[in-house]
């Protein structure tokens, strides 16, 4: 292996954040100035040998990335999301509360509504003012879009069990199953196996779902990209909307919201769906470090 020196040859600045314990690397690069290979945000997001984390945050000004300029009337900044593999994503629900928490952080925002711009369209998010005396930031509510349900569902299968999963889009694809247990997703290591395989042709994030009780569900999420991860805000509103649909409930039809809990390993979030089909989630996001990196990370590796 050789690794070939970027042009970055001083210590860069990132942040790490989480939402429910979806943790990510962030990096503040507003002109679009850096390049960030696959090869160098996974060794960023390694556990291990990096800084860790289950995807990486770039912060860019819309207008400044050719992705995200047609979007920079109405959202200054845009959240070029990567997985913990180095492959682009179009969204990232936690992701976006996270990024909304890091403007504040960094005093682009204050407390109020933010628009972000994201590889699966633009979002809007709330942050909620933090209760005085308590030290706690407030939470962070962020519209997603709506869902679309394709009628082509798949089977999910681990150790010998077999599921039936809805397909529920969020700007990125989700496989919904409903399951007994939680303990039978396994481990989650790899991508569950699902047919048929043409669904899914880019792949797809696997929810396992358990009820909990009455609008209460519990989950185990696969991440494309990134395997098991504490928590995924997009497929917590994919499994919300699945719940709803099995439990003969449409606010388009009935002209009411409805919301879900939806406990994740890594905490709780509230996932409403609105008669005009738009989904807002609400839950915590929290900036836990900062710090420089060693410009050695950012080689480039080559064969």
């Amino acid at each position: 292996m050789e690794h070939v020196s970027t042009s970055q040859t001083s210590p860069l600045p990132f942040l790490k954040g989480h939402g429910t314990e979806n943790d990510f690397v962030i990096v503040p690069d507003p002109d679009n100035a850096l390049e960030l290979p696959a090869s160098t945000v996974a060794r960023l997001c390694d556990r291990r040998a990096g800084i860790g984390g289950d995807g990486l945050l770039r912060v860019v000004r819309s207008a400044a990335h050719p992705e995200a300029e047609h979007m920079a009337g109405e959202a200054e900044w845009f959240m070029d999301y990567r997985n913990a593999d180095g492959s682009v994503a179009e969204m990232c629900g936690n992701g976006v509360r996270v990024f909304a928490r890091y403007l504040q952080h960094a005093g682009h925002i204050d407390a109020g509504d933010v628009s972000v711009a994201t590889r699966g369209g633009i979002k809007k998010a709330h942050l909620a003012k933090a209760v005085p005396g308590s030290g706690v930031a407030g939470d962070i509510t962020v519209s997603m879009g709506r869902a679309v349900l394709p009628e082509d569902g798949v089977t999910v299968s681990v150790g010998g069990r077999s599921w039936p999963a809805r397909n529920v889009n969020m700007g990125n694809p989700h496989a919904v199953a409903f399951v007994e247990e939680l303990d039978h997703a396994g481990d989650l290591l790899t991508v569950p196996p699902f047919t048929p395989a043409s669904v899914y042709p880019d792949g797809v994030n696997v929810e396992f779902v358990v009820d909990r009780g009455e609008h209460h569900v519990a989950m185990r999420v696969h991440e494309r990209g990134s395997g098991e991860t504490r928590s995924c805000g997009t497929g917590a509103c994919a499994v919300a909307v699945a719940a709803a649909r099995r439990d003969g409930l449409d606010p388009a039809v009935t002209g009411a919201p409805v919301t879900y809990t939806v406990d994740l390993p890594g905490g709780r979030l509230r996932i409403t769906e609105r008669p005009d089909g738009e989904i807002e989630m609400t839950g915590p996001a929290v900036i836990v470090a900062e710090g420089m990196i060693d410009p050695v990370l950012l080689e480039t590796v080559t064969a």
